[in-house]
């Protein structure tokens, strides 16, 4: 079983690397054998992670700026890791724009569906969609001429669920914020784009799977833990280190079978 779930000789690019859940992913593939590229808007930042990660997991590894809208910088981030390396083997598409709580300032108000502004809807749509439509394109293709390679877009579960507006509502009756349209919109969409390169890629050799995490504990207002820890079946939010195993099955062997899916590591959020 340890020889499926490796990565060795494998090149993996992450996107949206210094967020959250992205440092743990790129840990994830390095701790598995993966020579790891963290891509993130802040270069030396980038930089720096990737020194770090080198240097804690015994892989090769470089930080990279690339702005996932803009595909000149995706380009440059291929040619540059092509010529680093070689092969592209491994894509998890993690960068995105989420109006999360811990994120969340201003007027609860702007962020109703009657009062959301358009500027802020297309901007999701940009990242969330664009962004992982240019890096599928821009990546995928050379796993795509080489005959394999693995992509990993991650959604959400609110590409498969409503968003319960009630966790946002503090005891005292106020509001802090509604979880707008933008978010639960384009994960449904990635969703979708995981399905179509799946079928689009299949014969080509490269699988295509979304991975749907649920609410990650980053200090939250303690009213916002609890009321999600008491609606899921496990009764606490997942820690961010909980998805590692998922990300490594997804882009290892261990799932060579597997395509067009989209994994549910959520607590049992959606089974209610």
């Amino acid at each position: 079983m340890d020889s499926q779930f490796s990565l060795n000789d494998r090149v993996a690019i992450v996107t949206g690397a210094l967020g959250l859940l992205g440092r743990q992913h790129c840990h994830a593939l390095a701790a598995a054998g993966a020579s790891v590229v963290a891509a993130d808007l802040d270069e030396d930042g980038c930089e720096e992670f990737a020194e770090d990660l080198a240097a804690e997991e015994g892989v090769a590894s470089m930080g990279f700026r690339v702005d996932i809208t803009d595909p000149a910088t995706l380009l440059h981030a291929r040619d540059y890791v092509l010529d680093q390396f070689g092969h592209i083997d491994i894509l998890v598409n993690n960068a995105a724009i989420n109006d999360s709580v811990e994120q969340h300032e201003g007027d609860a108000d702007l962020t109703r569906f009657e009062l959301f502004p358009l500027e802020s809807w297309k901007r999701s749509l940009d990242v969330n969609v664009t962004g992982t439509f240019l890096c599928c394109q821009i990546f995928g293709t050379p796993m795509a001429e080489q005959g394999s390679g693995s992509i990993i877009n991650v959604a959400s579960t609110y590409a498969i669920v409503a968003p319960d507006q009630s966790l946002y509502v503090r005891p005292d009756g106020t509001r802090l914020m509604f979880k707008t349209p933008a978010y639960p919109t384009t994960k449904g969409a990635v969703l979708s784009l995981t399905r179509y390169l799946a079928a689009y890629w299949g014969k080509a050799g490269v699988r295509v799977n979304a991975l749907s995490p649920g609410g990650v504990y980053n200090s939250q207002e303690p009213f916002f833990v609890e009321q999600y820890s008491a609606r899921t079946p496990l009764k606490r939010m997942a820690h961010d280190d909980e998805y590692k195993g998922a990300v490594v099955f997804l882009a290892s062997d261990a799932s060579s079978y597997m395509t067009g899916a989209n994994l549910v590591v959520d607590g049992g959020w959606t089974i209610w």
